[in-house]
C-alpha cells in the first residue's frame, strides 16, 4: 500500500534548514538554562481558595444571642454580593464566623474587597456604643500566605530582651523585597501602665476623660501614604507615639481652672507589659526538654524565589551572629520550605540526566545509535523550552509543575519514538529518499502526536 503523500509545514522546513536548526537547538537550549537558573521555586504555586472568612467577637453573649444581633445582620448584607455562591455562619458563645463562597472565575481579593464594603454596610445593623462588640476580622486562605521558615531565638535572657533581638532581625528580614510579612509570637507587647491616685485627681479637679483626652491626643500614628522601595510600595507612618513611661508622666492635663498639672502628680506612670497571648516553644536533638522562645513566622511575597530567599535569610542570621548578636544568643531555623524545593528540583534534574541515559542507552539496541541520541534529545530539549515559556506566563517551578514535568517526559519520547519508526516504515516501503520520508512521516503523525 502506497503512503498517502502528506507534509506539516514547519517540519518540513526544519528538514531542508538543517543548520539553522542545529543553531536554534543550541541558542534554546543556552536560554532555557539561563531562564531555569533565575526561575522562581517554591513548594507550592499560588493557590487562593474561593472562600472569605468573617469572624467577629462579642463578649458575653450566648450563641442565640450571636446569631440574632451578630450573624443574621451580616448575612444580609453579603447575600447581594456578586459571584457569590454560598454563605454559611456558625454562631458560638462570643463569637460569630461567617464564611463566604464565592464562584471559581471571581477575583479572591476583589471579593475580599467587596466583603469588607459588605461588613462595613452592616456595621449600623450591630449592637452601637458597646465596647464588648469587636472589629470583625476578614480573611481569605492563600497557600502562599504559609510561613517558608520560622526563625526561633532562645537564650538566657529574659523575654524583653529576647524580643530586642527577635525585633532586630523581624526589622531586616521585613527590608528584603521578596518578604510579605514577618509575626512574632511568643514575645511580649510592651505597654504603659497609667495607676491614677482618685485622691489627688479629686483635689486637681481633673476626671478620667480629661486623661483619655490628653493621652489620646499625645499618642498619634496617622498614615503618610506610600512610598516604592526595591520595587516594593511599602506604607509610610508619621509616628507621635510615646516611647517609655517618662513621655508619658511629663505630660501636662490642665485642669478646669486653667492651672497645668502633670500626669505624674496625681498617677504613678510605669513601664509594663500585656497580658501574653501567644507562646512559642522549642526542643532541638540537643535539648531534653521544650524551651521558651521567641518564633518569627516569615512569609515570602507570591512569585518569588523559595530558595533564594532562604538562603539569604540564613545568610543575614549567620553574618549577625558573628559580628552583632552576643554568643548566649541561641537562634534555630525549623520548617524551612527551602529544603524540601531544593530536594524536589534536584530530583527533577536528575529524573532527566538518568531518563536521557537511559532512553539512549536503551534505544540504541532497536533503533541504532544516531536515531537513540535524536529521541533522548527530546528530553531536555523539551524542558528547555517550557522554561524559557513558563516566567511569560507567570508560572513558578513548584512541586505542581515538576510532576507535570515528569508526566510530560515519557509522553514525549513516545512521541519521538512514533515520527521515527513512521519515517523508517515509509523509507523502507516507499523506496523515497529519507529526507522526503521523514518529512511524509512527520505530516502522517502530526495530529494524534
Amino acid at each position: 500500500m502506497k503512503d498517502v503523500e502528506k507534509q506539516f509545514g514547519p517540519s518540513s522546513w526544519a528538514i531542508d534548514n538543517k543548520t539553522a536548526i542545529y543553531a536554534l537547538v543550541v541558542i534554546i537550549s543556552l536560554l532555557g538554562l539561563v531562564s531555569y537558573i533565575n526561575l522562581p521555586k517554591e513548594n507550592f504555586p499560588d493557590i487562593a481558595q474561593s472562600k472569605v472568612f468573617v469572624q467577629t467577637q462579642y463578649l458575653g453573649q450566648s450563641p442565640e444571642n450571636i446569631e440574632l444581633l451578630v450573624t443574621r445582620q451580616i448575612e444580609k448584607q453579603l447575600k447581594s454580593l456578586k459571584g457569590l455562591k454560598k454563605v454559611t455562619s456558625n454562631s458560638l458563645p462570643n463569637v460569630s464566623v461567617i464564611t463566604a463562597e464565592f464562584n471559581a472565575d471571581i477575583n479572591i481579593r476583589n471579593a475580599k474587597q467587596d466583603v469588607k464594603e459588605a461588613v462595613d454596610k452592616a456595621k449600623q445593623d450591630l449592637p452601637q456604643n458597646d465596647d464588648n462588640l469587636k472589629e470583625s476580622s476578614i480573611s481569605d486562605i492563600n497557600v502562599a500566605d504559609l510561613p517558608i521558615l520560622y526563625v526561633n531565638l532562645s537564650g538566657n535572657y529574659d523575654l524583653k530582651k529576647l524580643k530586642e533581638f527577635a525585633d532586630n532581625l523581624k526589622d531586616e528580614i521585613e527590608s528584603y523585597k521578596e518578604i510579605s510579612k514577618v509575626e512574632l509570637v511568643g514575645a511580649l507587647k510592651p505597654e504603659i501602665e497609667i495607676n491614677v491616685d482618685m485622691n489627688k485627681m479629686t483635689a486637681a479637679q481633673i476626671s478620667y476623660g480629661d486623661i483619655i483626652q490628653a493621652v489620646g491626643g499625645e499618642n498619634i500614628i496617622s498614615s503618610a501614604g506610600t512610598i516604592k522601595m526595591d520595587g516594593v510600595r511599602r506604607s509610610v507612618d508619621i509616628r507621635q507615639d510615646f516611647k517609655n513611661a517618662e513621655e508619658v508622666a511629663a505630660m501636662v492635663i490642665r485642669n478646669p481652672t486653667g492651672r497645668a498639672v502633670y500626669l505624674r502628680d496625681i498617677a504613678e506612670v510605669k513601664d509594663g507589659f500585656a497580658e501574653q497571648e501567644s507562646y512559642a516553644r522549642l526542643k532541638t536533638n540537643e535539648q531534653k526538654e521544650y524551651k521558651s522562645v521567641i518564633t518569627l513566622n516569615v512569609s515570602k511575597r507570591s512569585g518569588e524565589n523559595l530558595i533564594a530567599t532562604s538562603d539569604k535569610i540564613n545568610a543575614m542570621i549567620a553574618e549577625k551572629q558573628k559580628t552583632e548578636f552576643p554568643r548566649g544568643l541561641n537562634i534555630t531555623v525549623t520548617g524551612d520550605q527551602s529544603d524540601q524545593t531544593r530536594t524536589t528540583v534536584n530530583d527533577l534534574v536528575n529524573t532527566i540526566i538518568i531518563g536521557f541515559i537511559l532512553v539512549t542507552v536503551i534505544l540504541m539496541f532497536f533503533m541504532g545509535t544516531t536515531n537513540a541520541i535524536f529521541v533522548a534529545l527530546s528530553v531536555p530539549l523539551s524542558c528547555f523550552i517550557a522554561f524559557l515559556i513558563m516566567p511569560a506566563i507567570g508560572f513558578t517551578l513548584n512541586m505542581i509543575v515538576l510532576f507535570s514535568f515528569l508526566l510530560a517526559l515519557g509522553i514525549v519520547v513516545d512521541d519521538a519514538i512514533v515520527v521515527i519508526e513512521n519515517t523508517h516504515r515509509i523509507f523502507e516501503n516507499g523506496k523515497v529518499p529519507i529526507a522526503k520520508a521523514a518529512k511524509m512521516a512527520a505530516g502522517e503523525v502530526f495530529l494524534p502526536v
